[in-house]
């Protein structure tokens, strides 16, 4: 078989996803909106969409993303505020800026800024 069932807290359900899915993003990794103007450092990856029914309906049908992708958890940030950003890959592209992001989870999760990308803290891998 070449699906598996986890279950999502953020959905508040089982997810049925393919085993295998290619990430074109790490963790750890800083990405920008194709389309809003955000940053953020990736801190997690569902292999599809694993959030509510209504968060995905809310966004407009003409704009919304195909379920069949990953979606990345990001620690975002705009000009204005930092906040939690859940958004499919086809969404985002690497962010050319390289520099780091300022978001006050970032010590929570993320040790050092190198290289163009923030090493997760030992631990916090699963």
């Amino acid at each position: 078989m070449n699906r598996a069932t986890y279950y999502s807290p953020q959905a508040g359900r089982l997810i049925d996803a393919p085993r295998q899915t290619k990430a074109r993003f790490a963790i750890g990794d800083i990405v920008k909106h194709r389309h809003y103007d955000f940053r953020g450092v990736v801190f997690d990856i569902d292999p599809v969409f694993a959030n509510s029914d209504e968060w995905y309906d809310s966004i407009p049908a003409e704009v919304r993303p195909r379920r069949e992708q990953p979606f990345y958890h990001l620690l975002a940030e705009n000009e204005d505020e930092s906040y939690l950003a859940y958004v499919s890959q086809q969404n985002l592209m690497r962010d050319a800026e390289g520099g780091p992001v300022d978001h006050p989870s970032l010590a929570e999760m993320f040790e050092d800024f190198a290289e163009g990308r923030y090493r997760l803290r030992q631990g916090l891998a699963h």
